[in-house]
């Protein structure tokens, strides 16, 4: 075989795999997502449906489906689908915002309150345990330091 064909004799300078940001980032997340996936299924939730009913359950008034994406780094499509799911399940009231009858908001339903209510000490008990093996200042910690590398971070659609 040509030296072509088996591509360049030497690797170009790159960090090392256990240096890499994108896999430590979800190394941990797959690590703490292993307690929590349990406890949604029991629910028959996705990760998905939940990260969209805790930004409901966080919002302080009805929010359109642009603030949920953002919210939830969810795709618009993907947010779309799984609204109406959560809909024809009675978990959340679509109706118009009144500054604008093309645009509909979305807040929970008195159901998606009660399972929120009913999935949320289960999720504290998780975060406890996770707390109690990590360290609460740590992890609590870690939390800003995420929230400020995303912050910090300009999209790159943006970047020059």
């Amino acid at each position: 075989m040509s030296t072509a064909a088996r591509g360049p004799t030497t690797t170009p300078s790159m960090r090392s795999f256990d240096d890499s940001l994108p896999m430590a980032l979800l190394a941990a997340r797959e690590s703490a997502m292993q307690y929590f996936r349990p406890m949604l299924a029991a629910h028959d939730l996705t990760e998905q449906q939940w990260r969209i009913l805790r930004a409901l359950r966080a919002a302080e008034a009805p929010v359109d489906v642009g603030h949920l994406v953002i919210a939830t780094n969810l795709l618009a499509p993907s947010v779309s689908r799984i609204l109406a799911n959560l809909e024809d399940r009675g978990l959340i009231d679509r109706t118009q915002a009144a500054d604008d009858q093309r645009r509909s908001v979305i807040s929970l339903s008195a159901n998606g309150v009660a399972v929120v209510g009913q999935v949320a000490p289960e999720s504290e008990r998780i975060y406890a345990m996770i707390e109690a093996r990590f360290g609460t200042e740590r992890l609590h910690s870690l939390i800003r330091e995420l929230h400020d590398l995303a912050q910090l971070l300009p999209d790159p659609e943006d970047s020059p």
